[in-house]
Order: C-alpha cells, then structure tokens, then sequence
C-alpha cells in the first residue's frame, strides 16, 4: 500500500460523499456529449435492385405499402441511445439460391424459399409455415431474465453493409439493446447468424428459435416427418426428437454438438457453432391445422443458442451428399441411412451410377438394379425350390402321419409326438423344413434399404417414371397402378411356386397374402412398390424356367394309414 506524502493513510470518501460527486460528473458528461455530438442521420434509402444478376440483391420495402426506403429511426430530439424505427419494413434477400424475406418487426424472417426446389403443388419450395401466435424464424426465447419490452414485437432499426449481403437489426430502449444479423453468400446455402441481448451492459442468454414446423409442408403427414437433430460428437451418433417428446413442454438438450436444428426427410436448417463453443437446442411443439387436415396436429420446432451470445454457421437447404460435403463435411451425418446403413449408402450409390451413366431415369435404375439383385440372389431361390420338391416326395408319409393323429387336438400330449415324427422323417431325407423362407429372409435388409434410400435421398425426390412423377411418394392417380399389378403378380407368384408340406387351412390363408401386400403397398412409395413388383415378375420367370426344367415330382401311393397306438391301462 503507497503512502501519503505526509506518512498517514487518509480515509477515502464516504458513499455518500461520492455518490452526489458521481452523479453531477455524470449531467455534465451528458450536456456535454450532447451539445458537441449530435445525433446521426437515420440511414439513407436503399438503391434500387439494378445489379447485375450474378450478384446478390437485397431490397427493403415498407411492410403496409411495400415501396419506398427504409423507414428512419426515432426524431433527432429522441435521446441518442434509444435506437427503433418508426414504421415496419421488410428487407428481402435475392441469391442464386435464396429468396428470403425478413421483417423488422421482430427481426424475423417472413419467408425462406429455396429457388432450385419445388413443393408438391410445383411451387417454388417455401420452408417457413405460417401460423396464428406461433413465432416467426428467429424470434428469440428467454429462458431465464427477460428484457422489460417484448423483443419479438418491437421495431428493430435495419441496416445494410456496403456489399449488400448482411442485414443488422439492433433496437435499444436505453437499458436494454438487441442486435441481430444475417450475412449470406451469393452462392452458399451457409450463411452466419450472430444475436445478442444487454441488459444495463450485461449479456442475457436467448435462443433463436424456428417454430411452426419446417420443410415441404405440402407432402402427406409432413408433421410426422419433421424432428430436431442434433450430431452428438462423443457418442458420435444423431439424435432426434419429435414434436411428440416435447408434448408436456419444451425439452431442452445441451452439449459439444457438432450441428443441431430442424430437419424433415429431404431438408435441414441446423446451425454448427463457432469454435468450440457448446450447443443448446430447445424442442418445442405447436399445435397446428396443416393444409387439408380437419384437427390440429403437432409441429415441431426449435431453438438454438450457443451461450450468452448467439454465434453460429448456419446451414438451410437440401440434404443433398454432394451439397452437404462441399458446405461442411461434418454435414452429411445428417443422412441417416438406418439400421442397415451398410447396405442403403451402396445401394444409394449404385443406384445414382445406374442412372447417371445408364438409364437416366430413376425409375429405370430401379428396375435394372432390382433385376440384378434377383439374379444374385437366384441360388437361394433355387436351394429353396430344391427344399420344396424334396418336401413333395415326402407327402404321402406326411400325410400318413397326419391321418394316425387326425382327432388329436393341439393341447394334447400327443401332438408333440406327432411333430417329433414329421421332424424326424425331415431330418433322415435331408429337408429343411424352413428353407422355403430363406429367399424371403435374405430379400428383407434390400427391402428395408430401398425403404431408406426412397424415403431421405433427396435425389430421388420428384424423380418421374412413366405416369409416376415423383418415386419418392405414392402415386396420385385415383387408384394407384402399381400396387393393383402387384397384387396380381404375387397372385400369380403364389400359384407357381410349390407349398408342399403346408395345411390346405394353412394354403387357404395364404391366398390373402397378396391382398395383404396391396393393402401394406397401397399409401407407400411409387419406387418401393416398383422394386417390389420388378422382384415379383423375376421371381415369376425363374419359377417358370425352374418349373419346365424341374417338374414337380410324381408322388409315390401313401402307406396304409394305421390309427395311432392306444396305451391301454389294466385295473387292478
């Protein structure tokens, strides 16, 4: 401690001496500041969009009239640190890929089409759903200390940079200032987005926040398709969740996620923090009326923070392979090729190849594809055909072992025996009793994989075939084609193959199996349906050939039935 010139160590001023001292510097401070800076100039009207096209345009129109420039900020005798316009106005953002509208009143976006994709009507693809008292994109949420006004209804103040590709928004009521902007690329589906909120200087936490729903909102039950996701970094897995799990409230999730967001089967609006910076991602659920529903049902949102202040890459577009690795490669995890991954992601690759270098046509590559797995997969189809003529053979002694236990019922004793005798008689000829299953069981991980491959590969998203225009969805002609052929191939299918070995009540149940398939492919897929109909006619034309080169065995005459031995029982 450093002493007085006099030796002795003087008391400091009491608070009450200093407070009064303090707050008479701070009037003159303000006089002061007042008389020799005077307030800016509001912000000059925007230049009309006249740019070249390859560049990108931004242009902002009042929200009543949508003409003219930006509305200015407060009078200059409003005090220099309260910063709000006067009137609403919107700013739209013209890309390569973007057509996006944002909204000061809130700083939130209005609209967010994507230029290169469409809806299910042939409009270009919008991906905000617009909702009575659900927030718009980018509205922010506090989960704890709020400010004294609402953020999401107050007029922000826009500003331009001189490239024209950021938009900021700041509003300030003396104590408490807000500050968000959007920076975009002329040709990126990546842009950034930085948030803040002070209070008295102080950073409050909020989450930015896209509720309502998201993606192609005119596909069947997009509700059920929409989820938040968040890459889980140390367990290296997705996780994600549905409106479903936030039905009760908002859920919360935090951790070192490497992107988290909002996703439907084809698009992604997930955001990848700066640095090493922890991720918060919020699951909300709003109940909403989508288009040609007569109840409401529950939409997924989300919101996103990465601490006190928002800063984050932010990712909207296609859950294109070739995009999402060119953007960021920790991107394409958002693909989720399922339970038989090892299996979807090839398949997915050849069948891009086949159409790319082959067929050039999706539904084509469907068909050739399939045909080449069936041929593959022939010496299984063939092994159970070898099963089955066996099990012909063996019918009379079969059915002689049905007629001794003929009055027997299931519960008895005896049935087990009678099993144990046709299991026997299998087992000394060498039949398999099951193998007639096997070409079944190996069809199911491509089945699944074509499942996959038709339900998130968005290359395969409005791919036309014939009558069909988009594979990835089912058909909509009034009665769907494909599936009415399948049923009449499986039909046909059913009646070729030999069903040795099986109860004429079991073969009785077996002829619904094709309604039962026509039903279970009705509402699927166009591309699915297809596969599964191409692996019916193959099937049919290796049965036909197997059948004239391997006719059905001529049945030796049965034994004489003999009735069951009675154990008879001597009383005493």
């Amino acid at each position: 401690m450093s002493n007085s010139p006099g030796g002795a160590n003087p008391n400091p001023p009491s608070l009450e001496k200093r407070l009064p001292i303090a707050l008479a510097l701070m009037m003159l401070v303000l006089l002061a500041w007042q008389y020799f800076f005077k307030p800016p100039p509001g912000p000059k009207p925007v230049t009309p969009a006249d740019q070249k096209p390859a560049a990108a345009q931004v242009t902002q129109k009042p929200a009543a009239a949508q003409t003219g420039p930006i509305a200015a900020s407060e009078e200059s005798s409003s005090p220099v640190n309260r910063t709000q316009a006067a009137t609403e106005v919107t700013s739209e953002i013209d890309t390569a890929l973007y057509h996006v509208v944002f909204s000061n009143r809130g700083a939130v976006a209005t609209s967010w089409v994507l230029k290169k994709y469409r809806d299910d009507t042939g409009k270009p693809l919008q991906l905000i759903a617009h909702a009575a008292d659900v927030p718009l994109p980018f509205a922010l949420d506090f989960p704890g200390q709020k400010p004294a006004f609402d953020a999401n209804t107050v007029l922000y103040q826009p500003t331009l940079s001189p490239d024209g590709l950021t938009i900021t928004y700041t509003y300030s009521d003396g104590q408490t200032s807000v500050q968000k902007s959007f920076s975009f690329a002329k040709d990126s589906y990546l842009s950034q987005v930085k948030s803040s909120v002070l209070v008295n200087g102080t950073p409050v936490p909020a989450l930015l926040m896209w509720r309502g729903g998201f993606g192609d909102a005119k596909v069947r039950n997009a509700y059920a398709n929409q989820h938040t996701v968040r890459f889980d970094t140390a367990a290296g897995k997705l996780v994600t969740k549905t409106a479903k799990d936030a039905k009760n409230g908002p859920v919360t999730d935090s951790g070192a996620y490497t992107f988290a967001g909002l996703e439907d089967n084809f698009f992604a609006a997930v955001a990848l923090p700066a640095g090493a910076s922890n991720l918060e991602v919020r699951t909300y659920s709003d109940s909403l009326n989508p288009p040609g529903e007569s109840k409401p049902e529950p939409f997924v949102g989300a919101g996103l923070a990465t601490g006190a202040q928002n800063d984050i890459s932010l990712f909207v577009g296609p859950k294109d392979v070739d995009i999402l690795k060119s953007v960021n490669p920790k991107l394409s995890q958002l693909i989720d090729w399922g339970f038989f991954g090892v299996i979807a992601k090839p398949l997915f690759i050849w069948l891009k190849y086949t159409r790319d270098h082959w067929t050039f046509n999706y539904g084509w590559a469907i068909i050739l594809v399939t045909l080449i797995i069936n041929l593959a997969l022939f010496p299984f189809r063939l092994s159970s055909l070898k099963s089955a003529r066996k099990m012909q053979k063996l019918q009379p002694q079969i059915q002689a072992i049905n007629a001794r236990y003929k009055n027997i019922s299931m519960r008895d004793p005896k049935k087990a025996e009678q099993n144990q005798e046709i299991m026997a008689l299998y087992k000394e000829n060498g039949v398999n009793p099951v193998g007639g299953c096997l070409p079944m069981l190996v069809q199911i991980p491509f089945f699944y994989a074509f499942y996959r491959v038709l339900a998130i590969a968005i290359e395969l998203r409005h791919a036309p075939w014939l009558w069909v225009p988009d594979l990835s969805s089912a058909e909509t002609l009034p009665i769907h084609l494909l599936p009415i052929i399948l049923i009449a191939t499986q039909f046909f299918s059913q009646k070729l193959t030999p069903a040795a070995g099986v109860d004429p009540n079991q073969q009785k149940m077996m002829m619904f199996m094709p309604l039962m398939f026509g039903f279970m492919f009705y509402y699927a897929s166009a591309g699915l349906v297809l596969y599964w109909l191409t692996g019916n006619v193959v099937g049919i034309v290796q049965q036909l050939i197997i059948n004239r080169f391997m006719p059905t065995p001529t049945p030796p005459p049965p034994p004489p039935a003999t009735k069951a031995p009675v154990k008879r029982t001597v009383k005493k």
